[in-house]
């Protein structure tokens, strides 16, 4: 009678095991079926246009990474020139993967200001250690209401290490490091951090807008007096004066040096291209 208890007790354990491998095997046929059928279908556009950025992973485009930025230009959702870092070269490749024109130009950053520990301060600031706090105490500590603060606001931004507050007590950018993402001229409360042509030669160093030495050097050593110098000698008319500040107009700037070398208070100064261009001219002569 055990026996045959037995045998009963394993035919239907035997049979309990088939059911459910049955059931398996439907469930996941099923599975596998509405898998495919329910698969969102990627954008098979999104892993090229991946490819062509950066890799930089600054966020300076207001996405989550360079993974998320290239998902929103592939559906439209973003604009390609909102990677500051990717070279105009790529940004083009890009543009024909998505089969639009992208015009995009090489930029680099540059310090309007070159002012430093050669403003006068008008306090002393004992609070945190960034510029944002000090500018909201009465515009910051420096006499120079247009002057960098020194804090370093835009070195705790940077995502490669490329600019720092230096010895001379303003910012200072390695060109080397530097990818151009934007990050420290969004950061920047006096907003002295600025993007120019990376074919530029020369740029303004100074944000200043009095006029005459005697104002100009009881608030900074380093300031532009507004002389005009530099607009009334420039060739192409591409200099002139706005608000005792001079300004340039890229589309016009031959990229002769003159201003540069001609400013009586040194504001103007050459970018490391400009240097090579102008070492280059130097050279022919």
């Amino acid at each position: 009678m055990t026996g045959i208890i037995s045998a009963v007790d394993a035919m239907t354990i035997l049979y309990s095991a088939l059911v459910l491998l049955a059931l398996a095997l439907v469930f996941g046929v099923l599975l596998a079926v509405l898998g495919k059928k329910l698969a969102v279908k990627e954008d098979e556009r999104v892993a090229k246009v991946r490819e062509h950025l950066s890799g930089a992973n600054c966020g300076a485009c207001g996405y989550a990474g360079c993974d998320a930025f290239a998902k929103a230009v592939a559906e439209g959702k973003a604009d390609v020139g909102g990677c500051a870092a990717t070279s105009a070269e790529e940004k083009r490749r890009i543009g024909e993967i998505l089969g639009i024109e992208v015009k995009a130009e090489e930029t680099v950053v540059v310090v309007a200001c070159n002012g430093g520990n050669a403003a006068a301060d008008r306090y002393e600031y004992m609070g945190y250690g960034d510029c944002r706090s000090m500018e909201m105490l009465a515009g910051g500590r420096k006499a120079c209401a247009w002057g960098c603060l020194g804090m370093g606001s835009c070195e705790q931004e940077c995502p490669t290490v490329a600019i720092r507050v230096g010895e001379g007590g303003y910012a200072e950018i390695d060109r080397e490091k530097c990818i151009s993402c934007g990050k420290c001229v969004a950061v920047c409360p006096k907003m002295l951090i600025k993007r120019i042509p990376a074919d530029a030669v020369v740029y303004i160093a100074c944000s200043n807008c009095l006029r005459g030495a005697k104002a100009v050097h009881a608030l900074c050593e380093n300031g532009c007096i507004g002389c005009g110098l530099c607009a009334k000698i420039c060739p192409s008319g591409a200099v002139t004066l706005t608000d005792n500040r001079p300004v340039i107009d890229y589309g016009k700037c031959t990229g002769c040096g003159l201003c540069a070398s001609r400013c009586p208070a040194k504001c103007i100064k050459t970018t490391d291209y400009g240097k090579r261009v102008l070492e280059g001219r130097a050279a022919v002569k």
